[in-house]
């Protein structure tokens, strides 16, 4: 029993570190291109554009 005294602050203070990470990812933009991602995925890297 006596470890909960220890366990339950850490546990309080873990997860308001992840709440503060995920707010300042949130913050900074890191979600606003969602789409971009995956077409950088299927981009060949080459630097030319195509030729249609």
């Amino acid at each position: 029993m006596n470890t909960l005294i220890y366990l339950i602050p850490i546990a309080l203070l873990l997860g308001g570190l992840g709440l503060a990470a995920f707010l300042w990812a949130l913050k900074s933009g890191q979600y606003e291109d969602l789409d971009g991602a995956s077409w950088r995925v299927l981009d060949d890297g080459d630097g030319k554009p195509e030729k249609h």
